[in-house]
């Protein structure tokens, strides 16, 4: 199977089409909660939810073992302490990993819709009511949609979103309470510097993939000059430190205390939805038709469980049986594919948790919109290729 070696992208990025009207009825987006702030990430609009709840200082917040280290690093900086708890096969909270002990003195709990794929949390809430637990609910994959009873956001004290993952945009993040008001965050201001670097960012990424048809090679000729005196420049390749200072340093809380940059502002008020969850929702079916019945790997969860029209999917989580072997063979190809192995140390081993299986053997594939049908043929042949070659058709050509 020939092999392109054209990186795929791994986020949104803003061409002409991102302009584009595309009817997507109905869909519940957290931008429509009551009280809401923007801030310039998912992780800083944690560390704000954090602040807002004015706990005593090292006062205990409960976090799931399956996690981004982005969901550790501002409980830390917020100077509180971390217990974590374990995840059933559903994803949601198995509320029995908790001792009474660690739960009387938990203060909040945070708790995420994995993959984009939201589910109820009417039973965590309840939980969290019973023991003056505040709840955090992390949206971060799901902008988006419906969880069970209410829509994604709604069942939080307070909830948290991460813009850049599901628009075109340098960064963001979102703060939001379908029923607490939001004390307001006390934000400095950018430097002009950075406000036109974030401009640049999204224009020059967008140039690199050939997005802006007519325009495309001007803008590169003018980026390439940009970086002229940068061409001679090479970067090591360093393999990932999980220790804690430096998972601290690569979670980059540096502008938790900034407003977020103008093009983020700008572009989130004037791009529509639509064709966002239209294509997400399209990549995601597509990648379930190529991974139903192959030897290797399965989906996590059952394909018929969640009405396509209720989400807007940030990944496809693919169980594979062989991950430690397949999953770096797909980040030397470049494909938009991402496990979350790095988990912050002391996270302990919890009896009935699923999340150290997942963290080994669940990639998650992207389903962004700026995703082509080809690409996302492209990426699933070289899965399919990796797991067993019998998986991929004889036809099949990549992309």
């Amino acid at each position: 199977m020939p092999v392109s070696l054209t990186p795929l992208p791994r986020g949104p990025i803003l061409d002409w089409s991102s302009f584009k009207i595309v009817d997507s009825p109905g869909i519940a987006s957290i931008e429509n909660l009551t009280h809401t702030e923007f801030t310039t990430s998912g992780r800083a609009a944690i560390y704000h939810a954090l602040l807002q709840l004015q706990l005593p200082p090292e006062s205990t917040v409960l976090v799931p073992s399956y996690h981004c280290p982005t969901m550790v690093a501002p409980v830390l900086l917020a100077n509180l302490t971390v217990a974590y708890f374990g995840i059933g096969a559903d994803g949601l909270p198995n509320l029995d990993t908790i001792d009474a002990a660690t739960a009387n003195k938990s203060k909040a709990m945070i708790v995420s819709h994995y993959f984009g794929l939201a589910r109820s949390l009417a039973e965590v809430r309840q939980w969290c009511d019973e023991r003056g637990i505040a709840l955090i609910e992390d949206c971060a994959h799901c902008y988006f949609g419906e969880a069970g009873e209410r829509p994604i956001g709604a069942w939080g004290d307070f909830s948290t979103a991460s813009l850049s993952k599901f628009l075109p945009v340098p960064e963001g993040g979102l703060l939001a309470s379908a029923h607490r008001p939001i004390v307001r965050l006390r934000l400095s201001p950018p430097s002009f510097k950075a406000q036109l670097k974030g401009w640049v960012d999204v224009l020059e990424l967008a140039t690199k993939y050939n997005r802006f048809a007519g325009i495309n090679h001007a803008l590169s000729l003018l980026f390439q000059l940009k970086n002229s005196n940068f061409l001679l420049e090479t970067k090591a390749v360093t393999t990932p430190d999980t220790t804690a200072t430096n998972m601290m340093r690569d979670c980059d809380m540096a502008r938790i205390s900034q407003s977020p940059l103008w093009a983020s502002m700008t572009l989130k008020s004037v791009l529509p939805r639509g064709r966002m969850v239209v294509r997400r929702q399209e990549n995601f079916a597509s990648y379930a038709k190529y991974f139903e019945g192959v030897r290797g790997a399965i989906p996590l969860f059952p394909l018929n469980t969640t009405p396509f029209s209720k989400i807007a999917p940030y990944v496809f989580p693919l169980w594979v049986d062989d991950a430690d072997r397949v999953y770096p063979a797909l980040r030397a190809l470049e494909l938009p594919v991402f496990r979350w192995d790095r988990i912050w140390p002391g996270t302990p081993r919890l009896d009935r948790d699923v999340g150290p299986l997942w963290s080994q053997h669940v990639l998650q594939l992207l389903c962004h919109q700026d995703l082509s049908e080809a690409d996302i043929d492209r990426t699933s042949h070289s899965i399919l290729s990796l797991l067993s070659p019998h998986n991929v058709p004889a036809t099949a050509v990549a992309q």
